[in-house]
């Protein structure tokens, strides 16, 4: 942003100096030449005059040679001709050199020529008898323009030094200004990082910048301090939930263990009947602490290798499948990396396959597998069960959202939740041939990142 304010002042004062400087260069320097060319062509009437007596009489004409001596000081070039075109007088120069036709149209018409010659202006002037009704000759003068060519690249070279004072004037104070605009806001966007890191105490200062700015860090801070609130007051609720529902069921549990050692046979498989309701209960009780503890986790990302940790959870659940007569098998195209956080894809696919062989049964089959998938690391936990419906896909990672008789509907909404807070999403499909499909995404990790492995 600094460097977009930079460059957009920078913009602004340059078009407008520019639209200033250049008119203003230009319309001096027309002046400067028009001056020029007047006064030479004044000089050149002056002349005029000196020569009528020199033509017209035949006078040895003192002033126009006086004249002539201190033009060639000067560096003029003078040449007078007569109504003939003859050269009557002149100190010398080809500057003053004219066609033929040039100065038959001066003597003609008795307009003055002026034009350019280089770096010098020749003026063509007639001269004009006393009584002004005939031409009796012409007076050419040549004057050099390098001290007017020399004043104009001086007043250029200061309108440029003007205008670069000004850029650089402009590109301080766009600097000062972006500093002032986005300091606060860089201050602001790291500490919303560190708030969505877990830091909940997390505060922006709002003191500098301007008053929208820090407005702004206020809202934030307030919102920051209620969110933390929220999370403590969440987190104490469930830790005092935890505590007040496991002591009572355990407690529970044992005294219908002890009834059920005395009972006849028919209180007996009551009894056992209301255990495994209770026990029930207490998956229900551990799997919402954990769906809280999913919601509420806030891990540094680190690079995690895809492939081992699908190879373990995948030798740690065989047994399982085994005993189930359900093929478990994996598959990896090589070495895949991804970012979350630490051990929270050992808890997805745990749930994943504690999910697919409850839901498999004997004879099927699930595959694991994960390869790179555009920007994503894409793993993909596959059955042939008897799948899903597209309303209990949809409905799926919602907590106690179960398609399986006794079960909690937990293992997924843990899932999502954990996907998520990594960056990445899940999807639930259709198993070609029959079954469900779960496809997780996760942020892809470099090659060459260094970082645990499975944990």
């Amino acid at each position: 942003m600094a460097r977009r304010i930079v460059l957009t002042m920078l913009g602004l004062v340059g078009v407008l100096l520019i639209a200033v400087v250049v008119p203003l260069g230009l319309i001096t320097t027309g002046h400067e030449r028009g001056f020029f060319q007047d006064d030479t062509v004044f000089s050149a009437g002056t002349l005029a005059s000196y020569a009528e007596d020199r033509i017209a009489d035949h006078a040895q004409g003192s002033a126009l040679t006086r004249t002539l001596t201190r033009a060639r000081r000067l560096g003029e070039q003078i040449r007078v001709y007569d109504a003939a075109g003859h050269l009557v007088a002149g100190n010398g120069g080809q500057g003053t050199a004219v066609s033929a036709a040039m100065l038959s149209r001066a003597l003609g018409a008795g307009n003055v020529l002026a034009t350019e010659v280089g770096d010098r202006l020749r003026v063509v002037v007639p001269v004009r008898n006393d009584d002004g009704n005939g031409i009796v000759g012409a007076v050419v003068l040549s004057r050099s323009a390098a001290q007017l060519d020399q004043r104009l690249r001086t007043l250029w070279m200061w309108l440029g030094l003007v205008t670069l004072a000004g850029l650089a004037a402009a590109a301080v104070a766009a600097a000062g200004l972006a500093r002032w605009v986005s300091r606060p806001l860089n201050a602001l966007d790291g500490a919303a990082q560190r708030l969505g890191g877990g830091a909940l105490d997390t505060r922006s200062p709002a003191v500098d910048g301007p008053p929208e700015v820090r407005r702004l860090a206020r809202n934030f801070n307030t919102m920051a301090g209620r969110l933390e609130t929220l999370v403590h007051g969440h987190r104490a609720a469930m830790a005092d939930v935890s505590h007040q529902l496991r002591t009572p069921l355990t407690a529970l549990r044992l005294r219908l263990e002890l009834m059920a050692q005395d009972a006849d046979p028919v209180a007996a498989r009551d009894l056992a009947d209301a255990q495994d309701e209770i026990s029930r209960l207490s998956r229900l009780v551990d799997g919402l602490l954990a769906v809280a503890r999913a919601e509420n986790v806030v891990a540094e990302p680190v690079p995690i290798a895809v492939d081992a940790v699908i190879r373990d959870r995948a030798t740690a659940w065989r047994p399982v499948a085994e005993e189930r007569a359900v093929l478990l098998e994996q598959a990896c195209t090589g070495p895949v990396r991804a970012m979350a956080g630490s051990g929270h894809l050992e808890q997805i696919l745990d749930n994943l396959l504690a999910n697919a062989l409850e839901a498999v049964p004997s004879g099927g089959r699930i595959e694991v597998s994960a390869s790179p998938h555009g920007g994503a690391t894409r793993v993909v936990v596959a059955d042939d069960g008897p799948g899903m419906s597209a309303t209990q896909q949809e409905q799926a990672f919602r907590r106690f959202a179960s398609t399986t008789p006794g079960g909690a509907g937990l293992g997924l909404a843990i899932v999502h939740r954990l996907v998520t807070s990594n960056g990445g999403c899940a999807v639930l499909s259709d198993t070609p041939g029959g079954g469900l499909t779960v496809t997780v995404d996760l942020p892809t990790a470099a090659q060459d990142s260094g970082g645990p492995g499975p944990s």
